[in-house]
Order: C-alpha cells, then sequence, then structure tokens
C-alpha cells in the first residue's frame, strides 16, 4: 500500500502563498481555532516533504525568532519534530532540523519512492514548484488548502499554481477556523 501524499498550503484569497507587504504572519488572521486545528493536523505521525528552497526559509525564519513569535506556534515546533525529508541537490547533511535528511535526485522519483516505502502518510508544507510538479506526475493524493481572507493583488508574490497543469477538485472536507479563513481539502485528478 502506498503512502498518502498531502500538498498542504496557505494562501490569500487571489491565490497568493506569501506576501511582500507588511500583513505578517498568516496575514495577521491566524486565531486560536485556527493554530488548534493545525496543531492537530500535525499531531499524527508523518513525515514531512521539503523542497530546499522552503527548508531554507524555515530553517532561517526558526533560527531568526524567539521562543514568544508566531513562528514558533506549537504546530510549527511539532513539525520541525515530525521526521522530515528535504529533495534537494544543494544542501548537505546534517540540516539544521531534528530528524531531516537531504535526499538527492528529482523530486519526483523521490517522492514515489517515498509513497512506496513509508510507513506513515506524507505531507508537504509550502515548496510550491515541487508541488506542482509532484501534482503533475500524479503523486499528490490531497490538496490542503487554508484560504485567509485577505486579498493580496500588489502585495501577493508567489502564485501558489501558477504554471501548474489543469486539474479537477473534488472536495473532501471543509470548513471555517474562527469565523473567517477557509481550510479546504481537495482530492485532484488531472483534467483531460
Amino acid at each position: 500500500m502506498t503512502a498518502t501524499y498531502t500538498f498542504d498550503v496557505f494562501s490569500s484569497l487571489d491565490g497568493f502563498g506569501t506576501t511582500s507587504g507588511s500583513w505578517g504572519g498568516y496575514w495577521g488572521k491566524q486565531g486560536p481555532e485556527l493554530l488548534e486545528h493545525r496543531l492537530a493536523s500535525y499531531g499524527e505521525e508523518q513525515r514531512m516533504v521539503f523542497g530546499a528552497g522552503t527548508y531554507r526559509v524555515f530553517a532561517q525564519m526558526l533560527a531568526a525568532s524567539t521562543e514568544e513569535s508566531e513562528v514558533r506556534d506549537a504546530w510549527v515546533t511539532r513539525m520541525r519534530s515530525l521526521p522530515a525529508t528535504v529533495v534537494s541537490n544543494t544542501l548537505e547533511d546534517p540540516l539544521d532540523w531534528p530528524d531531516a535528511t537531504v535526499v538527492r535526485g528529482d523530486a519526483v522519483d523521490v517522492v514515489a519512492r517515498l509513497k512506496e516505502e513509508s510507513d506513515v502518510p506524507l505531507r508537504s508544507h509550502g515548496s510550491l514548484s515541487m508541488n506542482r510538479a509532484l501534482m503533475a506526475a500524479g503523486l499528490v493524493d490531497l490538496v490542503q488548502v487554508t484560504i485567509f481572507p485577505v486579498i493580496t493583488g500588489r502585495t501577493g508574490t508567489e502564485p501558489i499554481f501558477q504554471g501548474a497543469a489543469d486539474f479537477d477538485l473534488e472536495l473532501i472536507e471543509g470548513r471555517t477556523l474562527d469565523g473567517r479563513s477557509q481550510e479546504l481539502i481537495y482530492r485532484p485528478t488531472p483534467h483531460v
């Protein structure tokens, strides 16, 4: 049996993964229900999968943060404690991540092998270009999008699905968190 792979991503309503503006993390819209739900989502045993760029961003943010900053919310601390695979042809072991290993090669090949070998589900938070390639290869089982109630038309960066293939999405689950943010979980299938 193959492990389930979830592409987990935060988004503005207009589809951007980050912003160059002064919004702050979570676009300033996180609340207790969102944070509790995220912690529960990461409470189950799973293996994280990151591309090199996302790993570098997380490692830099965590290194520069304090215990009180939102960068160290409980779910992020839990995510960092999970085993992780970083797909990279440039990074070297050891990484500044408790249980992470670098695996060289093409992400499609690496994740296909992980799906066959892993006893636990796989999850990737961010890693946009890697996950677009994995979706095109049919390796993403679930897309979990948390949409924050903002439009970042002028300051949005990193369009999440720009350049992605076309997909039909089957809604598996949806919820409203803190009365304002939406978490939507879809099963993607290539649109033909």
